[in-house]
């Protein structure tokens, strides 16, 4: 479709991607001013912007035309298709909004707003930092425990290390995280995608980790085709 995209394969009557080191947009994308929480905004008119969105880090639209999306350095984008009810959602998952369950609360807004079926969704897990390389305290280990994941599948401890960048320590798996939410929530195995590009390992996206925090950002996006 475009240069310089990462495009996910939803089914008909959407578009989806994740964009790569300085690609262009191919359109606008609504985004918000994201923090790091919860909050879940209803996108019901394409002329918001990121003040209006201040604060939140999921959205949700059934406006066809009108693109969402979420900026990511490392935090898992989650990008959600509702086909029965066209409906989708893109939601900035890092590890505080996992441990919050970010992704089940956007799901729950589309069920109440426009009547979603967890079991018609489809899912993508885009970009992030793999387990691999995102070595963590014991703090942010313990807050995964707290959470009720299950801390077998998504949490390991590596020992002392080679002295290599990342090596060692607590070690927690993102994508496994989320997905452990996602069918949680009622989607389908079958119907999860995960991208598993390792953010930092990959020079093509930003990583601001191996980059520092002032690095650019990944826009992931996901837009209703008008029919």
């Amino acid at each position: 479709m475009f240069d310089g995209l990462l495009q996910y394969d939803l089914g008909a009557g959407v578009e989806v991607f994740s964009t790569q080191r300085d690609a262009a947009l191919p359109y606008p994308v609504i985004q918000g001013h994201q923090v790091h929480d919860c909050k879940v905004a209803v996108v019901d008119r394409p002329d918001l912007t990121r003040e209006d969105l201040e604060g939140y880090d999921a959205f949700v639209t059934n406006m066809p035309g009108v693109a969402i999306g979420v900026r990511t350095a490392d935090c898992i984008p989650v990008l959600l298709y509702d086909p029965v009810k066209r409906v989708v959602a893109a939601v900035h998952a890092g590890w505080k909004g996992t441990v919050l369950h970010i992704s089940q609360k956007a799901i729950h807004v589309m069920n109440l707003r426009f009547g979603c079926n967890p079991a018609d969704m489809r899912a993508v897990l885009g970009p992030g930092i793999g387990p691999a390389s995102f070595q963590v305290g014991e703090e942010v280990a313990e807050h995964f425990k707290q959470a009720d994941f299950p801390i077998d599948q998504i949490w390991s401890f590596q020992g002392a290390g080679d002295g290599s960048p990342m090596s060692g320590g607590h070690h927690i798996d993102l994508w496994k995280a989320n997905q452990w939410l996602l069918e949680q929530a009622g989607i389908s195995k079958e119907n999860i995608q995960v991208s598993a590009i390792d953010t930092y390992t990959t020079e093509a996206y930003f990583s601001a980790r191996r980059e520092g925090f002032q690095c650019g950002r990944i826009i992931n996006a996901i837009k209703l085709i008008p029919l």
